[in-house]
């Protein structure tokens, strides 16, 4: 179906991002990519429709080949995305890169009105898509009312409705709440089997993925050759690996299981019913509090009366299924939005009503989308930017260099930050919003694209500002990740805050959320590989 051949491709003014990548990828494979942040993962599915270089310039080697709707081999670079958009679907990093129109139902309807489909079958995939991917009671609604997760499903839509005979996904659950991700998923899942529809696609999450693939696909960086196979047997030659494999590692495991349902028919001990202890919160006063928060669009009500509080030195996690208002909730103690009732205090003072120009010298927001934060024609110049706008450029409160290390950026200070990954552009955004050392960090999504050491980083960093007194309150999707680094909990569900804890409690009240060794290994309190081998020593 797929045929690479000593591809090889350099962006614009940039580094060699793929270097004599050959592979080949038959009819109705279902295919996991997978790489280090900035390691060409999205160039080479760019190559597969001619995105590259037709959109993105620079210089391509080798060859390309996808096998059309008649049989005939195409040629990408040849043909351009016009042509290949019938034959390769594409879903993107940003769902917003691709939206045209502005109702949901429409932009699905997009690509089939200017392929001229006939009204009546339009109407059908249209139907057929919506069902396909949850978004019966969306159809209505505006793209940009939607949440993050909510687009992404609106994308993996509008590409299935031409029905091409290759999906190319760019982490497509990046943005999704667990439950959302494997509904997304088993659809996929579906497609490949029941359509043989060949799929290829980039994640970084592997646990979520791993066990609906049949071959994955690691891209090395640095010149060397890429490792293909089954993940069976990938897996254990690559870093870039979930909890339960590096469990299996440890315990020297062979073959790795891929499922925790696996992992449970091999002589798992019975561990001890004591869980960890955890440090006591030495901050009773909260550097946050959010009372009774109201939200409504177009009279549809969003917050019900939420309440929060975070106190100094303490990461909060805010979880919920998509739609369920924590960007909302973020956007009105930041004073990007106005909620219909509550109030916001920051360490004690009430800021609704502020200027969010204002309330930045405080308070730190990440938006889930980096690009609105890049301005600046090089990654230390965002930073720089951010000093300048609050005062601090000739006292910073961190060094920017310093702190681009801190992030992995140091080799790409001069870079324009739009060329850069997903991933290391939401770090540039990091660094624009911390280089000020703001006392509150509002984090939404932030490591969306970031692989795993990126993500380990990002905890130790955070954990270093923390003791300091810095209070975290971040909206993630990532299981995983809450259970390494959260101090708390909070469920968001029908607009309130429906449980407050510690992860192991809350996190083991929802099925979804439950971390893969705190399934393995019930009631023990267990959530972290780290935390399991320590309990079974």
């Amino acid at each position: 179906m797929i045929d690479l051949r000593n591809v090889t491709y350099r962006y614009p003014s940039g580094p060699m991002i793929l270097n004599e990548v050959s592979l080949h990828i038959d009819a109705g494979e279902f295919v996991l990519v997978t790489g280090a942040s900035g390691s060409g993962k999205s160039t080479l599915l760019r190559c597969l429709n001619g995105l590259v270089p037709h959109f993105s310039g620079g210089r391509i080697g080798g060859q390309v080949r996808v096998r059309g709707l008649d049989g005939e081999p195409l040629d990408p670079v040849a043909v351009g995305p016009s042509v290949m958009s019938g034959v390769v679907g594409f879903v993107f990093q940003d769902p917003e890169a691709q939206f045209v129109v502005d109702r949901v139902e429409d932009e699905i309807a997009f690509a089939l009105e200017q392929q001229a489909v006939p009204f009546f079958q339009m109407r059908g995939r249209v139907e057929e898509c919506l069902h396909l991917l949850g978004l019966d009671a969306l159809r209505a609604r505006r793209v940009e009312s939607l949440s993050g997760g909510e687009r992404q499903r609106v994308a993996i839509a509008a590409a299935l409705a031409l029905r091409p005979r290759v999906l190319v996904l760019d982490e497509p659950t990046s943005q999704l709440d667990p439950a959302s991700a494997a509904d997304v998923l088993d659809a996929l899942l579906r497609l490949n089997q029941e359509m043989g529809l060949t799929i290829v696609l980039a994640e970084h999450r592997l646990e979520r993925v791993i066990r609906y693939v049949n071959r994955m696909i690691h891209l090395r960086g640095e010149g060397l050759p890429i490792l293909t196979g089954t993940p069976r047997e990938v897996l254990p030659q690559i870093e870039l690996v979930p909890p339960l494999i590096a469990l299996g590692r440890a315990l020297g495991w062979d073959p790795l299981p891929l499922t925790v349902a696996e992992a449970r028919t091999r002589n798992v001990p019975i561990a001890p019913p004591s869980p960890p202890i955890r440090p006591a919160d030495a901050h009773p006063g909260p550097i946050l509090a959010a009372r009774d928060i109201h939200h409504a669009y177009d009279d549809t009500p969003i917050l019900r009366g939420a309440s929060l509080e975070v106190r100094p030195g303490e990461l909060v996690a805010l979880m919920g299924r998509n739609g369920s208002g924590k960007t909302t909730l973020l956007r009105s103690i930041v004073g990007l939005l106005c909620p219909d009732r509550g109030t916001v205090a920051l360490d004690g003072e009430w800021v609704i009503g502020r200027d969010p120009a204002d309330l930045c010298r405080s308070i730190g927001y990440l938006p889930q989308n980096p690009d609105d934060l890049l301005f600046a024609d090089t990654v230390l110049k965002e930073l720089l930017v951010t000093l300048h706008n609050l005062g601090l450029l000739d006292a910073p409160p961190l060094n920017p260099a310093a702190l681009l290390e801190r992030l992995g950026l140091g080799a790409y200070a001069e870079r324009y930050p739009r060329d850069l990954s997903v991933g290391q552009r939401q770090r540039v955004a990091l660094g624009a919003i911390t280089v000020a050392r703001p006392r509150l960090l509002l984090l939404d999504e932030p490591t969306r694209g970031m692989d795993y050491p990126a993500k380990r980083e990002l905890v130790r960093l955070l954990d270093a500002w923390r003791a300091e007194g810095t209070g975290v309150l971040l909206v993630t999707h990532d299981i995983e990740l809450v259970a390494h680094a959260a101090d708390r909990v909070a469920l968001l569900e029908d607009g309130v805050i429906a449980l407050d804890g510690p992860p192991a409690e809350v996190l083991c009240a929802r099925p979804h959320l439950t971390p893969q060794i705190a399934q393995l290994y019930p009631g023990t309190g267990w959530l972290t590989e780290e935390e399991a081998l320590e309990g079974l020593r």
